[in-house]
C-alpha cells in the first residue's frame, strides 16, 4: 500500500474502496460481507515515511489480526466489545484487533440500546440551575468552585465518561465503512501505541456538565472535558481521512452564563501529555471552536520535551476559531494544509506555544474580509516559527504568497523568530505548492462518504 499517499486522488480511490463493503454481519470475529478491497484497506499500515508516525517501528495499527479479531459494528454495545469487552480495561487490550464501523455509533446509546440524556448521567445532587446559583461571581467571587455541588458535577462527568468515552487499546485499526459516523462520543487513545483511525467522520462530543472557571481569562470561562478525539500517553498514531464538526450543536447556538458562553465543546483531535509520532492526514475539521492543542502544560516536568512529534498534512479547516494548531514542547510539521477561516468568533491560527518548534510549509489561507493576517500566528510563549510557501486570499482578492510571520512581527513586540531549528525529513510524497492545495485539499481532505 506504499501508493496510497503518492498523490490526493489515489488515495481517495482507495478510501472510496470501505465504502464497497456488502452488508456484513455484526457478531464478534465475522468478516462476512467485507469485500477483499475494504479488507486490504484496512490492513494496510502507515506509508513508510509518512510523518513522525512512520518514524524508527511505523504505525500498524491492527493490520496483524487474526480472523477471530476481525470485527463489523453497528452501536456502541458492538464496538465496546470489538475492543476487548470491558470499556475500563479495554485501554490495555493489546491483541491487534481490525474493526470496521458500520451506519451511526452513538455514545448515549444505554447497554439496551435505549438512548440516554444528560438527565440519566446527572448526578441526583446536580442540577445546573443550582449550580449557576451558588457559583455566581457576585456572590461566590473569583475562586474556584468547592462544595457538595461541585462534587455533584465531578460525579456527573464521570458517569459520562463512563458512558460516552470510548477506550482504545494498542495495535488497533478503526476504520468506516462509507457513512459511518462517532456520534456524541469521545474516542480516547490513552496510553495505546500503534493506533490507525481512518473515515470517520466525528461529530458532535459535548460535555453535559461543563466546569465554571472564574480565573480562566479576565473575566472566567466555561470549559468542558470532552474532545471528539483524543490522543494522550500514546505513541505510533495515524489519524486519516477523518471529518470533525459540532453538527446541528455549535457552541455560538449556546446560552450566555455569567457573562460567558457555556461552552460545551472541547478539542476536536487533542495529542496531549506525553503523546508522540503522530500524523493526522487528509482530514477535514469544519464549524469547531478549540480545534487541536497538542502538548496539556507549560510545564517541562510533565514529561512533554522531546515528544509531542505530530505530523499535520493535507488537512482542511474551515469556519474553525482557533488551535489550528496549538503547540507546545513539540517538532510540529504542518505542510499543504488548506484553511477558510474569519467571522466574528475567530481567533488565530497557530498557536506558538513553550518551547515549541513548528515548521509551516506550502499552507493555504483563505481568510474572510476583516480578518487582520497579523493575527493568524499567535504567541502562547514560544520563541521562533519556521514558514515556507504560504499563500493567502484575503477576501475576494488574488491570492498570493505572504509570509504570516512577518505579518505577525510587524504588529506585535516581541518578534518571534524565523527558525524553528530543524527541518523535517519523513514527508511521503512531493510537497505541493500552496495554490494546488487550496483546489486539492478541500475535495479530498475528510471521510469519503
Amino acid at each position: 500500500m506504499r501508493t496510497l499517499r503518492s498523490s490526493a486522488a489515489v488515495a481517495v480511490l482507495a478510501l472510496l474502496a470501505t465504502g464497497a463493503a456488502a452488508p456484513a454481519a455484526a457478531s464478534g470475529g465475522s468478516r462476512g460481507g467485507l469485500t477483499p478491497w475494504s479488507l486490504a484497506l484496512g490492513r494496510a499500515a502507515l506509508p513508510t515515511g509518512d510523518g513522525w508516525a512512520a518514524e524508527g517501528t511505523g504505525t500498524t495499527g491492527g493490520s496483524a489480526a487474526d480472523d477471530d479479531h476481525v470485527f463489523v459494528v453497528d452501536d456502541r454495545a458492538e464496538l465496546v466489545a470489538a475492543l476487548g469487552g470491558d470499556n475500563v480495561t479495554n485501554r490495555t487490550n493489546a491483541t491487534p484487533k481490525l474493526i470496521f464501523v458500520r451506519g451511526a455509533v452513538n455514545g448515549f446509546e444505554g447497554a439496551d440500546g435505549t438512548r440516554l440524556s444528560c438527565a440519566d448521567l446527572a448526578d441526583p445532587a446536580y442540577s445546573l440551575s443550582s449550580y449557576l446559583t451558588a457559583y455566581a461571581p457576585e456572590t461566590w467571587g473569583r475562586t474556584k468552585p468547592t462544595g457538595p455541588l461541585e462534587d455533584a458535577r465531578v460525579r456527573s462527568v464521570a458517569n459520562q465518561t463512563a458512558q460516552t468515552q470510548i477506550n482504545v487499546g494498542p495495535n488497533t485499526t478503526i476504520i468506516g465503512l462509507r457513512g459511518a459516523r462517532f456520534d456524541e462520543l469521545t474516542l480516547m487513545i490513552d496510553t495505546a501505541d500503534n493506533v490507525i483511525v481512518r473515515n470517520l467522520t466525528f461529530a458532535d462530543s459535548h460535555d453535559c456538565f461543563p466546569a465554571w472557571s472564574p480565573t480562566d481569562g479576565a473575566t472566567g470561562n466555561w470549559n468542558s472535558q470532552f474532545d471528539n478525539l483524543s490522543v494522550r500517553r500514546s505513541q505510533h498514531v495515524w489519524l486519516d481521512h477523518n471529518s470533525f464538526s459540532d453538527a446541528g450543536n455549535p457552541d455560538s447556538t449556546q446560552p450566555i452564563y455569567f457573562g460567558r458562553p457555556y461552552q460545551v465543546h472541547d478539542g476536536a483531535m487533542d495529542i496531549t501529555h506525553t503523546s508522540n509520532l503522530v500524523t493526522v492526514s487528509y482530514s477535514a475539521v469544519t464549524g469547531h471552536d478549540k480545534v487541536m492543542l497538542i502538548g496539556s502544560t507549560d510545564n517541562p516536568s510533565g514529561g512533554d520535551p522531546g515528544r509531542l512529534k505530530v505530523t499535520l498534512h493535507h488537512n482542511y479547516f474551515e469556519g474553525t476559531y482557533q488551535r489550528l494548531p496549538r503547540v507546545r514542547f513539540g517538532q510540529v510539521d504542518l505542510y499543504n494544509n488548506a484553511y477558510r477561516l474569519g467571522g466574528d468568533d475567530f481567533q488565530y491560527a497557530w498557536g506558538v506555544g513553550v518551547q515549541s518548534a513548528l515548521y509551516a510549509e506550502n499552507n493555504y489561507i483563505a481568510l474572510a474580509d476583516g480578518v487582520d493576517p497579523a493575527e493568524i500566528v499567535h504567541d502562547w510563549g514560544g520563541t521562533a516559527l519556521t514558514e515556507r510557501g504560504t499563500w493567502l486570499r484575503l477576501g475576494s482578492g488574488t491570492p498570493k504568497p505572504v509570509s504570516l510571520l512577518d505579518a505577525y512581527n510587524s504588529a506585535h513586540d516581541p518578534d518571534l523568530g524565523t527558525d524553528a531549528g530543524w527541518t523535517p525529513t519523513l514527508r511521503a510524497g512531493p510537497v505541493l505548492p500552496a495554490p494546488a492545495v487550496a483546489v486539492l485539499v478541500p475535495l479530498f481532505a475528510g471521510a469519503r462518504l
